[in-house]
């Protein structure tokens, strides 16, 4: 499993301008059941992705085909972990 945290690197109108693309690349990969959670950082520094179910060399194939990625609006900062509980009644698809 992976926490993705995006940081925004270019100002926030070039951000807002490519957010309707972001929100269909997000869209294929939740329903994909890659993604899990997904949000803006509070304050709008960037963004949060929580991914499983697949490896690294995947994720970061992913990520390479984010809007943000593309036109260099975004870094990423990736931390794989082992997910070793979960809340009751939470049901995590494609847990590694």
């Amino acid at each position: 499993m992976y926490v993705v945290k995006l940081t925004y690197c270019a100002p926030l109108e070039r951000v807002d301008a490519a957010l309707e693309a972001h929100r269909a690349f997000l869209k294929r990969h939740f329903e994909a059941g890659v993604f899990l959670i997904a949000g803006p950082r509070i304050p709008r520094e960037g963004g949060v992705i929580l991914a499983t179910g697949i490896d690294r060399a995947q994720l970061d194939a992913i990520l390479a085909t984010d809007p943000f990625a593309e036109q260099q609006l975004a870094t990423y900062e990736i931390t794989e972990f082992s997910a070793a509980r979960l809340a009751p009644g939470i049901d995590v698809p494609n847990l590694k």
